[in-house]
């Protein structure tokens, strides 16, 4: 059994801080000893604690990125980071397993120190990690030769100015001193990761993120509609998303797409928006939905979950719907492919094209004999590569070669 220490930054908010707990929490169940240290806590967790442990840390931090912002030089220095190498949990750990390091939490030029005192895995929520700041370049490849003159500045985690390809120099240095291993989720950034510069000089390792099969399971649907308090005649469409106003989660394409499929008879459920989407036919709002149980509900009560999103790693909504048996419509794009399997376990539109998305939707909604083959497929998907069980065993025997 291993101690592994987890970096993240957050225990339950947003798809990567959720997939770190759920990997903490499954290797802690099957004997490993599991520890969080996290830059925004959630949970009472007695394994779970701030990475910044006391108001020295706080404050060095404060005025270390105080001066790296003004310079836009994300992330570059914060003294914590460094300080990690003290803490008990460190020092007890066998492998340290790092998240989404950008957050203003935790800085990557620590790793250089950190990497010689103990191994790390570094598992890749989005492209942050090799490109200049963007978490996801879209249609830019200039992260292959170094950034600069960048067309996504606005784009998370923003930039004022370009400093991309000092900022890209800067991670190429750290990167040099480092020894990590690379785990990708997707098949998509398990290939992007092989043509970085950046990363390709480490072992990339491809573990698809794990979900709780038992919780995320197929539901009679009337039963679903019935906890969740829904009608119970009528097709329904599931959309979910933290936030609607995100342009890469696709809200104006959905909108787009609605608009298409005026008069075809559907009930709208919009699940997880921070805010009331402003769609163009009336919807019903699960925005109260936070609790796992209910979730898992809301995919099961569904006809069919869409997901427009126009850049994506190994979104957990897909495989929180593919666990449900509720076929899915998304973009080809990212690692949505390694879980839409087109006319399988859903649709697969061209992306961007809100009239494909459209199409798909149409389509499902149209064949009940699909919808029902492809309900079986999901489940068999999920269960034969994205069960939380099979991910923690493949981390385990990562973790087996790697501290060896």
């Amino acid at each position: 059994m291993r101690r592994v220490l987890h970096i993240s930054q957050s225990d339950a908010l947003g798809g990567s801080g959720r997939s770190a707990y759920r990997l903490h929490s499954t290797l802690r169940s099957r004997g490993h000893t599991s520890r969080m240290l996290v830059g925004q806590r959630r949970t009472d967790d007695p394994d779970v604690r701030p990475l910044k442990r006391n108001l020295l840390w706080r404050a060095g931090d404060r005025i270390a990125g105080t001066v790296a912002d003004s310079l836009d030089l994300q992330y570059v220095f914060y003294p914590s980071s460094f300080g990690v190498a003290s803490d008990p949990w460190f020092r007890d750990a066998d492998v340290v397993q790092l998240y989404n390091t950008h957050g203003s939490y935790f800085s990557h030029t620590a790793l250089p120190y950190l990497s010689r005192l103990r191994p790390v895995v570094w598992r890749l929520s989005d492209m942050w990690a090799f490109t200049g700041h963007v978490a996801y370049s879209y249609d830019c490849e200039r992260w292959k030769h170094g950034c600069g003159s960048c067309p996504y500045l606005g784009e998370y985690p923003a930039l004022s100015r370009d400093t991309t390809a000092t900022l890209w120099r800067w991670k190429n240095a750290v990167y040099k001193r480092s020894r990590l291993t690379i785990v990708a989720p997707s098949r998509w950034i398990e290939r992007l990761a092989s043509e970085s510069p950046l990363l390709s000089r480490f072992p990339i390792v491809r573990i698809p993120n794990g979900i709780d099969l038992e919780r995320f399971r197929p539901v009679a649907r009337a039963e679903a509609r019935a906890q969740l308090g829904l009608p119970q005649d009528g097709p329904v469409v599931l959309f979910s998303a933290p936030d609607v106003s995100d342009r890469r989660k696709g809200g104006t394409v959905l909108n787009e797409a609605l608009e298409r499929l005026d008069g075809l008879p559907f009930r709208l459920l919009v699940a997880g928006a921070n805010e009331a989407p402003p769609f163009p036919r009336p919807f019903w709002s699960l925005t109260h939905l936070v609790d796992e149980s209910e979730i898992a509900l809301s995919y099961a009560a569904a006809d069919v979950f869409v997901l427009p999103t126009l850049a994506e790693n190994l979104p957990n909504a897909l495989l929180e719907a593919v666990a449900a048996g509720t076929p899915c419509v998304s973009f080809d794009v990212g690692g949505v492919p390694d879980v839409v399997r087109h006319l399988e376990t859903g649709y697969l539109a061209r992306l961007g094209d809100a009239g494909a998305l459209a199409e798909g939707v149409r389509t499902l909604l149209a064949d009940d004999g699909l919808r029902a083959r492809m309900s079986e497929a999901c489940r068999t998907l999920a269960e034969a590569e994205f069960g939380a069980e099979l991910e923690a065993q493949r981390f385990a025997d990562l973790y087996d070669d790697v501290a060896a």
